[in-house]
């Protein structure tokens, strides 16, 4: 039997947390959350994981700092940036600093299922 991909979900709205793990789940993701920067940085130091959905705006850290800080230490994770404040110039820098999609709230969930599918390859 293959092993679930895992995801850990960045984002300090608890509903967004719930709802996205509810989701995945239902799809056969194993799925983590971190409400903050360090809380995700923690867990990645512990564990690997397929991807991250990583909000922009976090109370500890900017999303976009945070992407700077996991890429060089996990390359091959998929990392997928959410925000609710778009702007070109957000969007350029996430994917510049190494996020594999920009996704804007509110996401539409089959756009989201679609993405994290084409970026794991399942």
């Amino acid at each position: 039997m293959e092993k679930k991909k895992s995801i850990l979900i960045i984002d300090d709205d608890k509903s967004i947390l719930r709802f996205f793990t509810r989701i995945l789940q239902k799809r056969e993701y194993e799925t983590e959350t971190a409400e903050t920067g360090e809380e995700a940085m923690e867990k990645i130091s512990n564990r690997s994981y397929d991807l991250a959905l990583i909000d922009v705006k976090l109370p500890d850290i900017d999303g976009i700092d945070l992407l700077k800080r996991i890429v060089p230490t996990n390359p091959n994770m998929i990392k997928i940036v959410i925000t609710g404040f778009a702007s070109i110039e957000n969007g350029v820098t996430a994917l510049n600093s190494g996020a594999d999609a920009y996704l804007v709230k509110p996401v539409k969930l089959d756009e989201l299922v679609k993405i994290i599918r084409e970026k794991l390859k399942d």
